[in-house]
């Protein structure tokens, strides 16, 4: 079966990277909020504990989390990491966005 959203590995390299220098096991967690300049935007954080309803998804030890209504938004979305000139940043490519804002972080459906 396949996953609801998927990683990029250098997201998961990224991801990896963060967590090697935290003392308890971290994932990275995904949430989309209302809000932001399109209407919803994407929040990440660290996490230490696996919810009920999380969706967990795991690329080479690095282990993402999103929760099932954040799942509703996100689902066949991927997970990437971008470092350019204007900044390091995770993205969502998601391809139930009808349009987002310049920065890439706020979206709407």
């Amino acid at each position: 079966m396949a996953e609801p959203i998927t990683v990029t590995e250098r997201a998961a390299k990224r991801i990896n990277e963060i967590v090697a220098s935290e003392k308890q096991p971290k994932a990275l967690r995904v949430s989309v909020l209302g809000g932001g300049c399109s209407g919803f935007q994407y929040e990440f954080s660290l996490d230490d504990a696996k919810q009920e309803d999380d969706v967990e998804v795991v690329r080479n030890g690095a282990v993402v989390r999103v929760d099932s209504m954040s799942m509703l938004y996100m689902i066949g979305s991927e997970i990437d990491f971008e470092d350019s000139l204007i900044g390091a940043s995770f993205k969502v490519n998601n391809p139930q966005a009808t349009s987002s804002c310049g920065c890439g972080t706020s979206f709407s459906i």
